[in-house]
Parts: structure tokens; C-alpha cells; sequence
């Protein structure tokens, strides 16, 4: 199994927004992808970033499908955040498989 970790650090004012638009859009169309079997979001208690930070993880089965998700999908939904959003976040990703 594969964990796809986007973990993202954004300025306190807009997090009330920014949550709601991961919960009622952006995770939905992820997930409407059916490259993943599940997801959760995580926020980082003790994060050493000014602002708040979250992890937001996406389970695949394989790594094809975790493949075809960057392959078919990513790019658009990475560039359809709201402009409300836009130089208010920094975002990394990484990607790991589970072992145990």
C-alpha cells in the first residue's frame, strides 16, 4: 500500500475557508479519481511553521494507481485552488509505502 502525504502550511485567517473547501471539494474530487481507497486529514499540533499546518493522506493499493493518479489527474487539481488560497500556502509532498 502507498501513502500519498500532502502536507500544507497556510496563514491562520483563511484556514476556516480553506478547511471547508478541502472537505467539500477538493478531497471529494481526489477521491472521484478512484485512485485511492481512502483518505484522512491531520492537523500537526506541534509544527515548528508560523501559521497553521496540515497533512492531508490519500491511501492507493498500488503504486500504479498512485502513478496514474500523477499521471491523469494531479496537475489539474493541484491548479484549480481558488485564488483566495493562492500565495497563502506553502505545499509539499511526499510519498510512501507502508511496510509493516
Amino acid at each position: 500500500m502507498i501513502l500519498y502525504n500532502v502536507t500544507i502550511i497556510l496563514d491562520e485567517e483563511i484556514q476556516e475557508d480553506w478547511l471547508n473547501w478541502m472537505q467539500m471539494q477538493h478531497i471529494p474530487d481526489v477521491m472521484a479519481t478512484d485512485s485511492f481507497i481512502s483518505n484522512r486529514i491531520l492537523k500537526v499540533l506541534d509544527s515548528p511553521n508560523e501559521g497553521v499546518t496540515y497533512c492531508i493522506q490519500y491511501i492507493a493499493d498500488t503504486m500504479d494507481k498512485y502513478q496514474e493518479y500523477q499521471q491523469k489527474f494531479a496537475a489539474q487539481l493541484q491548479a484549480d485552488v481558488p485564488t483566495q488560497f493562492i500565495n497563502k500556502v506553502v505545499v509539499f509532498r511526499t510519498v510512501m509505502e507502508y511496510i509493516t
